[in-house]
């Protein structure tokens, strides 16, 4: 799916929503921030696989979408942080549902397993 299609005002309303959140690490990401700020260092951290790169790219691609806010602190070292803006937020707890019905998949699968074993 292209970023295009999270602004075009011409496709469904799920569409939209998951051209904003479509890619591998975004969901991993917004389910972090849920908890609050976070520095980049330990996103990455937290996010096995996750390369500086992709981390910054996808941020980016939030920030852009209103999801994220990113605030630079003037130190030396600087120290970034983000965390979800109300909208992300909004996000957030739209995809709860969705969330859960995938861990109802996942044990639904380890049974039909295990009964097959």
């Amino acid at each position: 799916m292209t970023r295009s299609r999270a602004h075009d005002p011409n496709v469904c309303g799920v569409t939209a929503a998951i051209a904003v959140v479509d890619g591998k690490w975004k969901t991993a990401l917004l389910w972090l921030l849920e908890s609050g700020p976070q520095r980049p260092g330990a996103m990455r951290r937290a996010v096995p696989g996750l390369s500086e790169k992709v981390l910054t790219q996808a941020l980016r691609e939030m920030a852009d979408d209103g999801l994220v806010h990113r605030e630079v602190y003037d130190t030396l070292p600087l120290k970034t942080e983000y965390s979800l803006t109300p909208f992300g937020r909004d996000l957030a707890e739209a995809l709860a549902p969705l969330s859960d019905w995938g861990h109802r998949r996942i044990d639904r699968l380890t049974a039909a397993a295990k009964d097959a074993s």
